[in-house]
C-alpha cells in the first residue's frame, strides 16, 4: 500500500507530500505510540518546529 500512496502522490504539478511519523505519549499508561499523517511539506515544517 505504502507504495500505491507514493505513486499518487508524485505527479509534475502536485505539491511536495510527505510522511510524518510522530510518537505521543498516553497520559494514563505512560506509553507513547506512533502517529502518522501525510501532509505538505510547509505543513511538516511548522508541525515539526512546533509552531501551528
Amino acid at each position: 500500500m505504502a507504495k500505491k500512496v507514493v505513486a499518487t502522490l508524485k505527479k509534475a504539478d502536485a505539491k511536495v507530500f510527505v510522511k510524518v511519523i510522530r510518537m505521543v505519549k498516553n497520559d494514563r499508561t505512560g506509553g507513547y505510540a506512533f502517529a502518522e499523517q501525510i501532509m505538505s511539506q510547509e505543513d511538516a515544517d511548522k508541525a515539526l518546529s512546533g509552531k501551528k
